[in-house]
């Protein structure tokens, strides 16, 4: 295996599948069984979701909303994902353990790193929930840091398309895609990979990315193995 610990991205929207709104129980199965084939290759698996296909707190402020209130009203978004995709994982035959930014006793554990590094090595599959906790953070700022604290080697960003192009393929015809790229070339290029916290984190960290379309089945499973799938991003 190229990579033995991995935290996979993935973004709440993904979970819609063809709706416009929640979840898919079709898209939810699908990636519960795309993560059961890397589990069973004996990768040690983590994963951060986000929560805009039920709400997103940069959009509160449009409505009213104070934006802390909107960030954490965003942040239960996500672990009501993160709770779905557990039942999937386990329903699929995998043992999993939901860790929380913020305290919810009653459904997850509190985030703690030595004890989400036992879970891995355990062959627990380690949902993280609820962001950081803290206002002002994204989801890709959670895998981020996430990663850099479980010691993974690669973040997974799993998305709708198959890697990072020179502009948006679904806009542009003519936008070409990147095999690998440095993280100084995605800055100078001004690629909308992550946000800025969560991609200085990698770069500081040395932690490679990798951006792949997550709904093709099979990808994940190449990734790990170490073909070439989607674009890595790499302080090379």
């Amino acid at each position: 295996m190229k990579y033995n610990r991995i935290l996979l991205k993935l973004s709440g929207e993904a979970l819609m599948g063809e709706n416009s709104y929640g979840i898919d129980s079709n898209r939810l199965e699908q990636y519960a069984q795309e993560i059961k084939k890397v589990k069973d290759l004996g990768v040690e698996v983590a994963i951060v979701i986000g929560g805009g296909n039920i709400f997103r707190g940069v959009q509160a402020e449009k409505t009213g909303i104070d934006r802390v209130q909107g960030d954490y009203m965003g942040m239960l978004a996500t672990l009501i994902n993160a709770m779905a995709l557990q039942s999937a994982l386990e329903q699929n035959g995998m043992f999993t353990r939901l860790m929380s930014g913020i305290k919810v006793e009653s459904v997850c554990e509190p985030f703690i790193r030595r004890r989400a590094i036992r879970h891995l090595e355990k062959g627990r599959i380690v949902i993280f929930g609820a962001g950081i906790g803290n206002p002002y953070f994204t989801t890709d700022s959670t895998a981020s840091l996430r990663a850099i604290e479980i010691e993974a080697d690669v973040v997974l960003k799993g998305t709708r398309v198959d890697g990072v192009y020179t502009a948006d393929p679904e806009k542009d015809k003519t936008a070409t895609k990147y095999s690998v790229l440095s993280f100084q070339e995605a800055y100078e290029r001004n690629l909308n990979i992550m946000d800025m916290t969560a991609f200085t984190l990698c770069q500081e960290n040395h932690l490679p990315i990798v951006v792949f379309d997550m709904n093709k089945p099979g990808n994940l499973q190449k990734i790990v193995a170490g073909e070439e799938i989607g674009t890595l991003i790499t302080s090379n």
